[in-house]
C-alpha cells in the first residue's frame, strides 16, 4: 500500500501502527516523527499547500488528511484523481480512539490501532480531581491568540481537569484574545505553546506584567509542548499523561 500524508500527528500514527517508508511514501516537512523514520519518505510540500504534481508522482492508494490542517481545494482534488482519501476530524479526545481504528482499517492495521485505541480509552476513564481552575491555550502572539473551549488543543486541556472558556463560541474556535479578556473570563492558568507559535520567555513575562496591572490574581503562565496540546493519534496517549502528570492538581 502507498501511503501520503498531509498531517504531522497522523504521519507518526502511522509509524506507531508499524508502517514504514515502504508504505508511506510522502509527507510534509513538518511531519518530523519518528525522525529516523520520516528521513526517508520524500516531502510532497505543507499542509495547506501541497505539491499536486508531487502527490501524483507518489501513485498513492491513500491520501490522509485532516479538515482543519488541509484545504477543502486538494481533497477535491484527490477525488478528481480518483486517489482514495482518509479525513480527520477530532475536536476532542474522546473522539480520538474511533478515529484510530478507522485509520486502521483503512491501512490494514487494525490489531495495533485496537491497542492504541484501547490504552488511550483506559486512560480517558481514569478519574480526574475536582479543580476550579480555569485553564486557555494560547496560540499566537501578534496578534495575540488562543485556542477555545470547543477546540482539540482546549478539550486536551479539560481532560486534565481544566474548564476552558469557549471565547467567541461562534468564531472559528481560535479567538484574537488580549489581557483584559483574559481578566474577563476569569482565566487562572495561561498555556503559552510551542506551536504554531514557539513563545518566548520573554513574551510570557511582558504578558503577565499587563495581566498584573488589570487583576490583583493574574492567571500562572506556563510554557508548554505544542505537541501534547494539538497532535492527535497516537500521540495523544503521551499528551495526556505528560499533561496529566504536570497539571491535574487541584
Amino acid at each position: 500500500m502507498r501511503i501520503v500524508s498531509l498531517v504531522p500527528s497522523l504521519t507518526l500514527t502511522l509509524f506507531d501502527f508499524g508502517l514504514d517508508a515502504t508504505s508511506i511514501v510522502g509527507r510534509t516537512p513538518w511531519c518530523i516523527h519518528p525522525a529516523e523514520s520520516v528521513a526517508d519518505v520524500p516531502v510532497v510540500g505543507g499542509t495547506k499547500t501541497p505539491t499536486l504534481s508531487k502527490i501524483e508522482a507518489a501513485r498513492p492508494d491513500l491520501v490522509v488528511m485532516d479538515r482543519d490542517e488541509n484545504p477543502k481545494a486538494v481533497y477535491d482534488w484527490c477525488q478528481e484523481k480518483g486517489f482514495p482519501t482518509f479525513v480527520c476530524h477530532v475536536q476532542h479526545p474522546h473522539d480520538v480512539p474511533a478515529m484510530l481504528r478507522e485509520l486502521g482499517r483503512a491501512v490494514n492495521r487494525t490489531e495495533q490501532a485496537e491497542t492504541w485505541a484501547k490504552q488511550i480509552e483506559s486512560l480517558l476513564n481514569d478519574p480526574l480531581p475536582t479543580s476550579q481552575r480555569i485553564g486557555l491555550p494560547l496560540i499566537w502572539h501578534e496578534p495575540l491568540m488562543a485556542a477555545n473551549g470547543n477546540t482539540y488543543a482546549g478539550n486536551m486541556l479539560t481532560c486534565t481537569g481544566f474548564s476552558v472558556p469557549k471565547i467567541e463560541p461562534e468564531g472559528t474556535g481560535y479567538p484574537v484574545v488580549n489581557a483584559a479578556i483574559l481578566v474577563e473570563h476569569d482565566v487562572t492558568d495561561l498555556f503559552l505553546s510551542s506551536e504554531p507559535h514557539d513563545f518566548t520567555v520573554e513574551e510570557g513575562e511582558s504578558l503577565f506584567k499587563v495581566l498584573q496591572q488589570l487583576t490583583a490574581t493574574p492567571p500562572r503562565v506556563h510554557h508548554i509542548d505544542g505537541e501534547d496540546l494539538t497532535w492527535m493519534g497516537t500521540r495523544t496517549l503521551t499528551g495526556l499523561k505528560r499533561l496529566r502528570t504536570k497539571w491535574s492538581q487541584p
